[in-house]
């Protein structure tokens, strides 16, 4: 066993015994690491993603795009000088953002001298959020995952 591998099995246990690892929406069946890659597995409830999936179709594709994809142009703010809605696949910056953080964007809607989403608190419940945040991280690809969920939620 590696060192790596060693200190991954230190924080699987870690986070099995805490029962969760404290984030809104994690719990500790949706993360596993798997043992030949040392990348971390995700073990989402396909209902819940179902879910958010169906949330994102009424409230966000209008905006976000088909699938999260958004626009081509998305880095450059327009003549407002605000910038248009990121893609939330792997292609952008949203998993670059912790489960918190993108949970306080939904909810809070974004700067408005930055962009233009708006604010979803009272219009979504939390479990809606929940599972719109549950769809966008099943979009990312296995490698994107395994570097956000070390870098910002298996911390």
């Amino acid at each position: 066993m590696t060192m790596r591998d060693f200190m991954l099995c230190l924080i699987a246990v870690a986070m099995l015994g805490c029962g969760n690892s404290g984030l809104p929406g994690a719990s500790s069946q949706q993360h596993s690491v798997d043992n030949k890659t040392g990348k971390v597995k995700r073990n989402f409830d396909q209902a819940q993603i179902k879910r958010g999936e169906s949330v994102y179709n009424t409230y966000c594709i209008g905006c976000h795009g088909p699938n999260g994809a958004a626009t081509p142009e998305w880095r450059k703010p327009g003549a407002d000088g605000k910038y248009p809605p990121p893609p939330l696949d792997s292609t952008a910056h949203a998993w670059h953002h912790s489960t918190e953080v993108l949970k306080k964007t939904i909810l809070k809607g974004t700067p408005p001298e930055i962009g233009s989403m708006p604010a979803w608190e009272g219009k979504l419940t939390e479990q809606q959020v929940d599972d719109v945040i549950v769809w966008i991280k099943s979009l990312w690809s296995d490698e994107i995952y395994d570097v956000w969920f070390k870098n910002f939620e298996g911390k």
